[in-house]
């Protein structure tokens, strides 16, 4: 092939792939108004154009060049890429400042990553040290992801959490050290196998003859509505407006099981008390709502009816 043959598919490859992240910056930030304040201003842009001058290098064995071009970018962008690093197509970083992607890290096709954002590592051996994100996947601001594993598609990392395992599929992370919200997976990424009993079966045919007679088919319409909003819709820090706080939802539980122990507690001093007579019925202080501040009366009239 020719030298002017090659260097024509160059920048026809350049052209297509800038016009791609382009393309990716208006699908994902309202705030753009034309290309050319994107190419101008977006200091994601001009980090990802950098890093593909300076990966072609370290590829082709000039990687003091490479580590070069990539520190000025980090100086010109805040943004920090290794020139080692693999990532895909259609790359958005949004804001970008503080973000580190390392050496062995890579990026699959449609990711996305907001500021603050570390994709590092944990070991200081040789080989792959940092995580692979597959395609579609979102990384809130300020999140860490340290470690060799994947993150597979279409997953959502919340802001600031710390993710130091593999994450399924479709999962979404929250926390630190980050636990999985998930309607198809348990915290520790096993799916969940779902058992439907004769009750829930025989519950389930009531609700479909009471939807013939129009009774709950509004607030079905509805439930089923939200559900595909929820699936479709882009949740730019990785979190559903939906979700429960996973540390709420379980002093929700664990209050509902003491109050549960309480009224057993009554029902056994009442019967007590009627076998022996002089049996001494004593009060306790119950625990209530008030006593436990980080969870409120509609956080546990929510979780109350999510569980009916």
């Amino acid at each position: 092939m020719s030298l002017p043959t090659a260097l024509f598919k160059s920048l026809s490859r350049i052209k297509k792939d800038l016009k791609e992240d382009i393309d990716a910056v208006f699908n994902r930030d309202p705030a753009a108004r034309n290309s050319l304040e994107v190419i101008l201003t977006y200091p994601g842009i001009h980090a990802l154009i950098l890093h593909r001058g300076a990966h072609c290098l370290w590829q082709n064995d000039q990687k003091l060049a490479a580590r070069v071009i990539s520190y000025g970018s980090r100086i010109i962008t805040g943004i920090e890429i290794h020139p080692a690093a693999k990532i895909g197509r259609r790359f958005f970083i949004d804001h970008g400042m503080g973000i580190v992607i390392g050496e062995t890290a890579e990026i699959g096709n449609d990711v996305t990553l907001y500021h603050g954002v570390t994709l590092g590592g944990v070991s200081w051996n040789n080989g792959k040290r940092h995580p692979t994100l597959e395609d579609g996947v979102i990384v809130g601001a300020g999140a860490k992801v340290l470690g060799p594993f994947t993150v597979g598609k279409g997953a959502k990392i919340g802001s600031n959490a710390v993710v130091v395992k593999a994450v399924p599929a479709g999962a979404t992370m929250v926390g630190s050290a980050a636990r999985m919200i998930s309607d198809h997976h348990d915290e520790k990424g096993n799916p969940i196998v779902k058992k439907v009993d004769d009750a829930k079966q025989q519950e389930k045919v009531a609700q479909a003859a009471s939807t013939d007679n129009g009774i709950d088919k509004k607030s079905i319409d509805e439930k089923a509505i939200n559900r595909s909003v929820r699936e479709t819709a882009f949740q730019a820090y990785g979190i559903d407006p939906t979700s429960q706080d996973p540390v709420a939802e379980a002093f929700a539980k664990m209050l509902e099981h003491i109050q549960q122990s309480e009224n057993r507690l009554d029902q056994l001093q009442a019967a007590m008390c009627k076998i022996d007579p002089d049996f001494c019925k004593k009060e306790y202080d119950k625990l209530c709502l008030e006593d436990i501040d980080v969870i409120g009366p509609a956080d546990m009239d929510e979780i109350g009816t999510e569980q009916k």
